[in-house]
């Protein structure tokens, strides 16, 4: 009989992932504008090369990941330890040679150890919720992304609120101490052969939900790629990004308990369809929005957040559940969802900051109308465009109805 999971445990190392993950495209970029010099349009190139790295890296992970089973405990330790080093390598170390290629040396490694990580951690969640009870899915997936979420509330603010990024990688150091042993003994649960690609591919449902993770996260991307520029510059508020960025994560955070027992009642799919119709409307609203309108924004914050809580919480559930039922032994599946989730981010740095500064957008500096109407109409109006598209995709795929519900 197999052993319940310790929930909680899922939290704290959902946390330190997810701390790595959205918060980089946040901070970095800004942080090497301001303190090194370094173009928008270079930053931008070096994010979307590294993902082009993970086109052959993610699944050579995913396998190694199968392969090393035997000592899963040992090879998550060492990508966790050489995460956490590199995030020190990033933010808290002078860099030794030219900037942008400390960046890029940098970030390889913290996107590796992500990487390998996320596929190791979302195939021992398939694994673990066949000990509990019924939805067991959708229980671990509430556990697992409002504990990201949260990691991703504290890593957003952190170097506003420790007073530098140096001090936010020790933060993050410690936090990957802790979720180490609070996941250590859960790694001799899962028992996960590798399968390949070929069960996730072939199957229509898999694909379809790759694809509508990919369109359906772009406007978080996005969002992220351009919430410091837009508070800075377009509302006028600089000082209020932490503030800002605090209420729109924890809003997530707070919001993906409540999507999940929504979902368990009325079905994944409906729940998740309404919660995109919510983020339009607040990206819509937002696009309204100039000089002095915080308040306002903090309102557009607190919708839209809980909008990410949905996206982040029941889409990785539906593909969990999946995979439960097609290839419980296919870990590069979790390769390939990790690899999405960070293409988002890497197509829309590589799109949006060399676009900003084509059009003339100056960080930290005066910028005219039209360098501010480019930057409303790419924070408000892409994601507007992007959530229809996925909408789209969503009412047209044919979803199982014991994903879809």
């Amino acid at each position: 009989m197999r052993t319940a999971p310790r929930l909680p445990a899922y939290s704290v190392f959902a946390a330190y992932l997810a701390a790595a993950g959205l918060p980089i495209y946040i901070h970095a970029p800004k942080f090497y504008v301001d303190e090194y010099g370094v173009s928008l349009t270079l930053l931008g190139g070096v994010l979307f090369a590294l993902r082009l790295i993970d086109v052959v890296q993610d699944p050579l992970l995913g396998r190694l990941a199968a392969r090393t089973q035997r000592w899963r405990a040992t090879t998550v330790l060492v990508a966790g330890a050489a995460m956490a080093v590199a995030m020190l390598g990033l933010f808290a170390v002078t860099p030794p040679i030219a900037p942008i290629w400390w960046f890029a040396v940098m970030l390889t490694i913290v996107f590796s150890g992500f990487s390998y990580l996320t596929i190791c951690f979302y195939a021992q969640g398939v694994a673990a919720a066949g000990a509990l009870r019924q939805s067991g899915h959708l229980r671990l997936a509430r556990w697992r992304e409002t504990g990201a979420l949260l990691g991703i509330c504290a890593a957003s603010v952190a170097p506003i609120l420790l007073g530098g990024y140096g001090v936010f990688a020790l933060a993050f150091a410690a936090l990957g101490i802790a979720a180490l042993i609070a996941m250590w003994g859960q790694w001799a649960r899962a028992s996960i052969p590798s399968e390949g690609f070929g069960p996730v591919l072939r199957d229509a449902v898999s694909r379809r939900l790759l694809l509508i993770a990919l369109v359906n996260a772009a406007p978080v991307a996005v969002s992220s790629t351009l919430f410091l520029f837009f508070v800075e510059s377009r509302l006028g508020a600089p000082g209020w990004e932490g503030p800002l960025l605090l209420l729109f994560f924890l809003s997530a955070a707070l919001a993906a308990p409540f999507w999940g027992r929504a979902a368990e009642r009325w079905g994944a799919r409906p729940v998740l369809l309404v919660a995109m119709v919510l983020a339009i409307v607040a990206f819509g609203c937002a696009a309204l929005l100039g000089v002095g309108d915080q308040l306002a924004f903090a309102a557009v914050c607190v919708a839209s957040g809980a909008a990410v809580g949905a996206d982040l919480t029941l889409l990785p559930a539906m593909f969990a559940r999946r995979m439960a039922d097609i290839a419980p032994g296919a870990s590069e599946g979790f390769g390939l969802w990790s690899f999405v989730s960070k293409l988002t981010l890497a197509l829309a740095a590589i799109a949006l900051l060399p676009a900003l500064e084509a059009g003339g957008f100056q960080a930290g500096a005066y910028n005219d109308a039209d360098a501010l109407r480019l930057l409303t109409l790419l924070y408000c109006a892409l994601p507007c465009v992007l959530k229809l598209i996925a909408i789209a995709l969503l009412l047209r795929t044919n979803i199982p109805q014991d994903i879809a519900a």
